[in-house]
């Protein structure tokens, strides 16, 4: 690993297909965790497919991905405010190129089965950039002041900044 990165990334369970891991580090200032499943391509053809358009995606494997930011942020392109605390995080994807990232107040869910807009928290639109060589696996990774989701040949991700104080 490359310990320049602001941030480490522990495997929690590889009992399963997709296992669980854990980001945990700091983005333009913010301490952040994310708690997610990281599945394989596994010669699928993901977006439009294994992650259909339209439909809002659980962004992993198994139980929904968790992300905490320990401080109240500014979220977005728009700089949406979005309070300290852990909530679920979902994506719905519109097509490959239009992603919305949703921030869901309940934070322990199994994938999507369960999931209620009632429950968002802040809706923000990600962008979304083709990768140069594909992800076998789903990881994030943060990135200058963003949060990136990487699978197959996609990019996904979100700046984030501290709340003004």
């Amino acid at each position: 690993m490359d310990s320049n990165r602001p941030y480490t990334i522990t495997v929690l369970d590889t009992t399963v297909k997709s296992p669980r891991k854990e980001l945990t580090g700091k983005v333009n200032g913010v301490e952040v965790t994310i708690n997610y499943g990281s599945p394989a391509v596994n010669e699928r053809n993901i977006y439009g497919d294994l992650v259909p358009y339209g439909k809002v995606w659980r962004t992993g494997a198994n139980e929904a991905t968790r992300i905490t930011f320990k401080q109240d942020v500014k979220v977005g392109a728009e700089g949406a405010a979005l309070p300290a605390g852990t909530y679920s995080l979902f994506t719905l994807p519109q097509d490959k190129s239009n992603w919305t990232i949703i921030f869901n107040k309940t934070a322990d869910q199994w994938g999507a089965y369960d999931y209620s807009a009632d429950d968002d928290a802040l809706r923000i639109k990600g962008s979304a950039e083709e990768l140069s060589t594909p992800a076998e696996r789903m990881d994030f990774a943060l990135d200058g002041n963003n949060v990136e989701m990487m699978w197959s040949d996609l990019a996904i991700s979100f700046p984030v900044a501290p709340a003004a104080r």
